[in-house]
């Protein structure tokens, strides 16, 4: 039973392993539009534009909004 505790401990640390990986990924990816300030504005346009839907949508699905 031990061993079976210790591989379920073992779940988060992975969880934040990939999580991180794939963010530093994309970053990296993203780091050279960064230089530019139109792509630069442009890229935290669409990321700030992705936050929001997914905000939004997730509010409307759990019936938060008024509407």
């Amino acid at each position: 039973m031990k061993d079976f505790f210790d591989n379920l401990s073992r779940f988060p640390r992975f969880l934040i392993t990939i999580s991180l990986g794939i963010f530093f990924a994309l970053f990296q990816r993203l780091k050279p539009l960064l230089e530019r300030p139109l792509t630069a504005t442009a890229l935290v346009g669409v990321v700030v534009s992705c936050f929001a839907f997914v905000f939004f949508t997730l509010r409307a699905m759990l019936g938060y909004s008024v509407v």
